[in-house]
């Protein structure tokens, strides 16, 4: 039996932390200019994503 290879795009979308799977934000890479600063302000920092997804991502990421 061959190894279990994890999808390298996803490997490189998702961090886990202990209980929790991280993300980034979409919706920062460019026209900025429109956004107000509460928008990108909100945009900052890591995400988490939702329960329903977990488990994909899981088996995407070998976690």
């Amino acid at each position: 039996m061959p190894k279990m290879k994890s999808v390298r795009g996803a490997s490189k979308r998702f961090k886990a932390s202990k209980n929790k799977i991280k993300r980034g934000s979409a919706f920062r890479s460019h026209i900025l200019t429109k956004k107000s600063p509460k928008t990108k302000r909100g945009l900052r920092g890591p995400q988490t994503i939702s329960k329903a997804d977990e488990k994909a991502i899981r088996a995407m990421v070998l976690l």
